[in-house]
């Protein structure tokens, strides 16, 4: 499968044939070739990875859910055991949406916990956090047999470019790079921290909502992505404070979250069950290759290449949850 995503690679970086335009009547979309991917190629995420975030409902009393897949091993695990457990002593309960700052990041935690326009007091943080160093916003995967290949080419932020356990990664150096981190995506969900040397609990957790911040990369810890329910923290109202918090005059527009469970603590009947497409499927191969040389009938010219985040891993919800 490897061979198939570095064969993929070279064509990431190729420009068309001049026979692209006939290819063009009969090539599929990336969403048709997912869509013909076998059973074999998807991925099943386990409910231990995944957080069930209750937002409260909308004004038309809709009920709002956003699930997050967390960071697989070995990035990041300082971080998701905090998650987990910040989730699992109810301290997520009955917190709030503090910022949204336009085309940036939805930051949601106790609204009175390092909240510029906090007016009481933060609620207790849980025993047993963990306190990571800034080290660890890099993986050390020299002596890992799963390390990711470079699969796309080079770009500002850095030398190679690939994907592990169905998240965007990066990493520098020629050849078999020992180090990586997790990239900034749309959709990605980080850990809001203070000054450095401070690297955040996961007190406070954001998600990207506009283009790809990736200068944030190996400067804040990202811990998983959202996979369902994007629409409900992409859409609310932004803040008109510094950095996009809400201003005390704007408290009303905080979105009240009701609680945030990971779904290996739900009952059966109430889990989301969800599968990623491989990444290293030969399907992702030409699903990848696909989105950087459009050929089906919409497009005229081909862009010949891709960033990693315009490389949306797919997701899907499947039968066996809730």
């Amino acid at each position: 499968m490897r061979t198939a995503l570095l064969a993929a690679s070279a064509a990431l970086a190729l420009s068309l044939p001049a026979s692209a335009q006939d290819e063009s009547k009969v090539a599929p979309a990336p969403s048709e070739i997912v869509a013909a991917a076998p059973k074999a190629d998807w991925v099943g995420i386990p409910a231990e990875d995944l957080l069930v975030m209750t937002l409260a409902p909308d004004a038309d009393g809709s009920p709002r859910t956003v699930v997050i897949q967390l960071m697989p091993a070995p990035f990041s695990q300082g971080w998701v055991h905090n998650i987990r457990l910040f989730a699992r002593s109810g301290w997520y309960d009955n917190i709030s949406v503090n910022r949204v700052q336009d085309n940036y990041v939805t930051q949601w935690g106790d609204p009175n916990y390092d909240n510029p326009e906090a007016t009481g007091k933060p609620k207790p943080l849980p025993e047993g956090l963990k306190v990571m160093g800034e080290a660890e916003y890099l993986a050390d995967m020299t002596y890992s047999a799963e390390q990711p290949r470079p699969i796309l080419p080079p770009d500002t932020y850095s030398s190679n470019n690939s994907f592990f356990g169905g998240f965007p990664v990066s990493g520098n150096g020629a050849g078999r790079t020992e180090f990586w981190w997790p990239t900034h995506c749309y959709g990605m969900v980080g850990v809001g921290r203070n000054y450095s040397p401070d690297t955040g609990s996961g007190a406070e957790l954001y998600t990207v909502i506009g283009h790809a911040p990736r200068h944030l990369d190996r400067n804040i810890a990202l811990v998983g992505r959202v996979i369902e329910g994007m629409e409900h923290l992409s859409s609310l109202p932004r803040g008109k404070g510094a950095l996009g918090f809400y201003t005390a005059e704007e408290a009303a527009k905080r979105t009240p979250i009701l609680s945030v469970r990971v779904a290996n603590d739900l009952p059966m009947s109430e889990q989301p069950a969800f599968e990623y497409l491989s990444t290293e499927s030969a399907t992702f191969a030409a699903y990848a290759e696909a989105i950087a040389n459009r050929r089906d009938p919409f497009f005229i010219t081909p862009a010949g290449g891709a960033d990693i985040c315009n490389i949306r891993v797919p997701v899907r919800r499947v039968a066996g949850g809730g």
